[in-house]
C-alpha cells in the first residue's frame, strides 16, 4: 500500500483509541477503542486478507463509502453503477486534527472535477461529498455530506457498508430490529415478514429493513462484546453476511472469511433528492458495549 491513495491515515486519539482511513474511497479500514472500552482495544472491523490494494479495486471490508448508488437501486436517469464509484476513487484529506476532548478526526472530500472523465460521461452531475471520521473513547462516528453546487436536483441513493469484525457469524445476534418490515434481497426481493428479535445468522442473509430505526446492537458472545450502531439521516437498514456457499464464489474473501464479520448498515435505499445549493447529511455512530450473552 505504498501508492498515495493507499496511504494509511491514522487517526489517534489522547485516550488512546485509534482509527485508520485510506484516502482510497475514503475508506476507514481499522477501528480500535480506547483501552478502557468494552471488550478492549481490540480491532472491531473486518478486512478481508485477500483484498487487492489497486486503483479500480473495491476493498472488501472497513467501511465502504457508498454512492451515488446502493446495490442496483439508480436514483434518476442514467446507466447503473452498482455500489456506486465513490469507493473505488481517491479522496482528499482536507484537514486533520484533535479536538479539546482529545479525539481525533479527519475530513476527507471528492467531487466532481475529481472523477475520470469516463465517469464524469456516466454519471455528469455536480456534486461535492465530505466524510468526517471522529474517533475516541469507545465510539467511531461516521458523517457523511452530499452538496449539490449545481443547477438542478441530485438524486442519489448510497450506503456505509459496515463490516464489523465477529468471533463466528453463525453465533451472533442482531438485536433492535424487532418488527421491522422490509426486503429480503437473498430472496429475489421478497417482502420480509416482521423482523424477530434478535435476528440470527444463518446461511445468506442479506436483508434491507425499511426505517428509520432506532439503535441497532450487533451482540458477539464468542468475543464476549457487542456494538452499538446508531444513524441519523440514513432511514434504512441492511444487515448482510453472505453465508458459506455466496462467499465460496468471492474472489476477494479468505475461506471462512465470512464467518469472521456481520455487515450492519446505514442505508439511503429510496432516492434522496437535493435540491440546487443545499447539502444531506446522514451519520453513523459505533460503540463498543458489553455483551448480554
Amino acid at each position: 500500500m505504498s501508492d498515495a491513495p493507499f496511504a494509511p491515515l491514522v487517526l489517534s486519539a489522547a485516550d488512546g483509541a485509534r482509527a485508520t482511513v485510506l484516502p482510497y474511497g475514503a475508506h476507514v479500514v481499522s477501528w480500535t477503542p480506547a483501552p478502557d472500552a468494552p471488550g478492549g482495544p481490540a480491532e472491531r472491523l473486518f478486512v478481508s486478507a485477500r483484498t487487492e490494494y489497486r486503483a479500480g479495486a473495491a476493498v472488501r471490508g472497513g467501511v465502504p463509502v457508498i454512492f451515488p448508488q446502493f446495490s442496483d437501486r439508480v436514483a434518476g436517469p442514467g446507466p447503473s453503477i452498482r455500489h456506486g464509484f465513490a469507493r473505488t476513487r481517491p479522496w482528499r484529506v482536507v484537514r486533520t486534527g484533535r479536538d479539546a476532548a482529545g479525539a481525533a478526526w479527519a475530513v476527507l472530500a471528492l467531487a466532481d472535477p475529481d472523477l475520470d472523465p469516463e465517469t464524469r460521461a456516466r454519471w455528469p452531475h455536480p456534486f461535492r461529498l465530505e466524510l468526517t471520521v471522529r474517533v475516541a473513547g469507545d465510539a467511531l462516528a461516521l458523517a457523511l455530506a452530499v452538496e449539490n453546487p449545481g443547477d438542478a436536483p441530485l438524486a442519489f441513493t448510497g450506503a456505509l457498508h459496515t463490516y464489523l469484525r465477529v468471533g463466528d457469524a453463525a453465533a451472533a445476534r442482531v438485536r433492535g430490529l424487532g418488527g421491522a418490515t422490509g426486503l429480503d434481497s437473498a430472496a429475489g426481493g421478497a417482502p420480509l415478514a416482521p423482523a424477530a428479535d434478535p435476528l440470527t445468522i444463518a446461511g445468506e442473509v442479506d436483508r434491507l429493513y425499511r426505517g428509520p430505526h432506532g439503535p441497532v446492537t450487533l451482540d458477539d458472545p464468542t468475543l464476549g462484546r457487542a456494538t452499538r450502531v446508531t444513524q441519523a439521516g440514513f432511514d434504512d437498514v441492511v444487515v448482510w453476511n453472505p453465508g458459506a456457499a455466496r462467499a465460496a464464489a468471492l474472489a476477494d474473501l479468505e475461506p471462512d472469511g465470512w464467518r469472521r464479520f456481520v455487515c450492519v448498515e446505514a442505508v439511503a435505499a429510496a432516492p434522496v433528492v437535493v435540491a440546487p445549493g443545499a447539502r444531506w447529511g446522514g451519520t453513523q455512530t459505533l460503540a463498543c458495549r458489553p455483551s448480554s450473552g
